[in-house]
């Protein structure tokens, strides 16, 4: 009697066994990093007659993708042990129930918390061209600069400085409504110091640019760092429409025929002399030229 029960025993955990095979091996794969478990071998007591495997640490078999094979160990073992086959049976059909693969996120999608806050700006775009802002905010970044902000350097070229860029972008989306978010780490060359930022306002990314800032002796690196930082800044801004004046030919002839002024500067160590730019209503060069 005991043999056609054993044998019964047998087949239904070897009909399950099949069932739970076909399933695990359809399911999709997925590009995620799968912990790695050594392989558990199943504590039982055994007596002469009588061994009954833990349904807990089969269950946890089964959830590795390894439980199939320690089964079929198992059933294959039938001869010499009787299984505990109802707890055996529960723990197959619970763990294949509970199964959900879980999928990865994809570059530059958000983090885990799923908002703009636990968004990885080093390679997300999100938010990038979705709706344009508010007749107010575009108002404020579109509007021309005042001409006594804008400096000049000894080179000739028109800039507005990073502060007043600072101050527009407060304006518009408020102090802590923008910032900018590093996406590079920062190259420190042989005399040049760069990287690339992404200006975020409002939770979404509106532009991309890489900031660069020359220095000359190792200590200035920090100093240089942080001036790179603006002038990626400055770059951003240019997608926005803030201070595009700067980059319009006519406006820079105009603006240097009125309030410019071309003189001869001689260096003050090398005695070499040659024709620098400083805005009319500004004092005469000073060191390391004079006028």
């Amino acid at each position: 009697m005991s043999f056609f029960i054993h044998s019964a025993c047998r087949a239904s955990l070897a009909a399950r066994l099949s069932s739970v095979t076909r399933a695990t091996t359809r399911l999709p794969t997925y590009a995620t990093s799968a912990r790695s478990s050594p392989t558990r071998t199943v504590s039982a007591k055994k007596s002469p007659l009588v061994t009954k495997a833990a349904a807990s640490t089969i269950a946890k078999d089964v959830d590795n993708f390894k439980g199939a094979d320690r089964i079929q160990d198992i059933v294959d073992e039938g001869d010499a042990y009787e299984l505990d086959a109802e707890a055996l049976s529960e723990a197959v059909a619970s763990t294949s129930a509970s199964f959900t693969p879980v999928q990865p996120a994809f570059v530059g999608e958000l983090l885990p918390g799923n908002d703009t806050l636990s968004t990885d700006w080093s390679r997300s775009y999100y938010g990038l061209s979705t709706q344009s802002f508010s007749r107010e905010i575009a108002d404020v970044l579109l509007a021309p600069i005042d001409e006594m902000d804008i400096e000049v350097k000894p080179d000739g070229l028109l800039y507005l400085p990073e502060i007043k860029y600072r101050r527009i972008l407060n304006k518009a989306f408020g102090p802590g409504g923008w910032g900018l978010a590093p996406r590079t780490e920062t190259n420190v060359g042989p005399r040049v110091v760069s990287r690339e930022y992404a200006l975020v306002c409002l939770g979404r990314l509106v532009a991309i640019a890489r900031g660069e800032q020359e220095y000359f002796d190792p200590a200035g690196i920090p100093t240089a760092t942080e001036a790179c930082k603006s002038n990626a800044l400055m770059r951003c801004c240019k997608d926005l429409g803030v201070a595009s004046e700067l980059w319009d030919p006519r406006f820079i002839r105009g603006f240097k025929d009125k309030h410019c002024v071309e003189v001869w500067g001689e260096h003050v160590t090398t005695r070499k002399k040659k024709k620098l730019w400083r805005r009319k209503d500004q004092p005469k060069l000073d060191y390391p030229y004079k006028e």
